[in-house]
């Protein structure tokens, strides 16, 4: 596969090249010159060249296989994420059954083999009960132990602090962490059912699943992870509080982070004004909040508190979003248009073009330690995505997601996937899937030399 004469961005820099692709590889890259930003490479060209960036690593989905498929499946899922632009993804554990044994973790990655799209793992889950497992996992085949320091669908609360510590000391695997206090979650809801019956609006979702909450359980994780010298890395934060816990973390440890964080999309576009429009298709755990906390955390992108952006893709029924605080199901779909998404926040300024493609690709492959991946270099596996500029506004008919709606419908957006290639093979091209299996697809690896 030969690309000639595209505009290419990875380590930092924007370049125009030649790139060849041989089997699943970057075999040669022809560097022919290079821009200050983005705006000079398409003030010199305008929108006649292709714009190639390293395939997007989301290292934070959830497909619903097994278990819950009629919501979606690895198939329908990775494939939404082929065509966003996404070529690897990392699997939560919360499924039925939960992903918390070295069996069922074995028995998913057998679904990955025969059902994902693209490139696949699944983080291992901890519990109450199970951190004499945690030193026997494989750490080249498992990107990290996912903690659920707050209730979680799947019944993987680990609410014990002794619990908690025995999984900062064991694990040998980062530990990927939500992070929302039960406790002030649960006094909440009964505080405002007692103001406005027993399922509330959906406004009040960030009342109840509070700043309060995330700072809490936030600044345990820290307090754990700093005294067990752990590699702490903190999920979907939302509220600027908790930045500025970063903010001084990063600077005990400014070298090698123990500490890091990943912002994803729902917090990075949506507010608490948004409730009113979009009601429960924007709730999410933890939940949107209001709009400096939106601010904060655009502006962290970019002064290196936020490590990693991702989605969290979870996709419902619209019939089980339904009702308000008590009876909807958190969460919504969002990887197929994550990259669409940041990539406006792009052409608003809100970052430049190399620094989301470090959060998005680079700082992913770095925190999991992804062999061979998250960059376009020589030698590397050729996972890429190809954009062009184009006005769009998103309908129904194109969402792939088996549960078929996106809270970003009617949303205008400037750019669009153009191609999507995973390990050397074009899998999406101008809104097609060019293939209807799944032999391109391979398990991501970590930590290997």
């Amino acid at each position: 596969m030969q690309l000639n004469d595209v505009i290419y961005v990875s380590d930092g820099k924007i370049r125009l090249a030649d790139i060849t692709i041989e089997g699943n590889i970057f075999t040669h890259i022809a560097d022919r010159e290079e821009f200050p930003s983005f705006e000079d490479a398409t003030g010199e060209f305008g929108p006649t060249l292709p714009l190639v960036l390293p395939g997007i690593i989301d290292e934070h989905i959830h497909s619903r296989e097994p278990g819950m498929t009629r919501k979606g499946d690895l198939w329908s899922e990775t494939r939404a994420a082929a065509a966003g632009g996404v070529t690897s993804v990392m699997d939560m554990p919360n499924v039925v059954p939960s992903t918390t044994s070295i069996q069922t973790w074995e028995e998913r990655m057998e679904m990955g083999a025969n059902h994902a799209f693209v490139n696949y793992s699944f983080h291992f889950g901890a519990t109450n009960t199970n951190a004499r497992l945690l030193p026997e996992l494989d750490i080249t085949r498992i990107p990290s132990v996912k903690l659920f320091m707050g209730s979680s669908t799947g019944g993987m609360l680990v609410d014990r602090e002794e619990a908690l510590e025995t999984i900062f000391t064991s694990s040998p695997l980062p530990i990927m962490a939500h992070c929302e206090d039960t406790s002030i979650i649960n006094a909440n809801m009964r505080a405002l059912q007692e103001k406005h019956g027993d399922d509330p609006a959906v406004i009040y979702h960030p009342q109840i699943r509070s700043r309060e909450a995330c700072i809490a359980s936030t600044s345990l994780a820290i307090r754990l992870a700093t005294a067990a010298n752990a590699h702490l890395h903190i999920a979907h934060i939302s509220t600027a509080e908790e930045l500025d816990m970063l903010a001084a973390t990063s600077q005990q440890t400014p070298q090698k982070p123990l500490i890091t964080a990943e912002a994803c999309i729902p917090h990075l576009i949506f507010s608490e004004e948004d409730y009113t429009l979009l009601g429960t298709r924007i709730k999410c755990n933890p939940a949107v909040k209001c709009a400096s906390d939106r601010e904060a955390l655009r502006r962290a992108l970019s002064d290196n508190r936020i490590f990693t952006i991702a989605t969290d893709h979870a996709p419902h029924l619209l019939s089980e979003k339904q009702g308000g605080c008590k009876t909807a199901v958190s969460g919504m779909p969002m990887v197929q248009f994550s990259l669409v998404s940041m990539m406006e926040l792009v052409a608003d300024g809100v970052l430049t073009l190399p620094r989301m493609v470090e959060l998005m690709c680079h700082n992913p492959a770095h925190l999991f330690e992804v062999c061979g991946r998250g960059f376009i270099r020589e030698g590397m596996k050729a996972d890429l995505v190809m954009l062009r500029p184009k006005r769009w506004t998103l309908t129904n008919a194109q969402v792939v997601s088996r549960c078929g709606w996106s809270p970003l419908e009617g949303r205008a957006f400037r750019w669009e996937v153009a191609e999507t290639v995973v390990n050397g093979t074009p899998v999406y091209r101008d809104g097609q899937f060019l293939t209807d299996k799944n032999s391109h697809a391979e398990p991501l690896r970590f930590r290997m030399a």
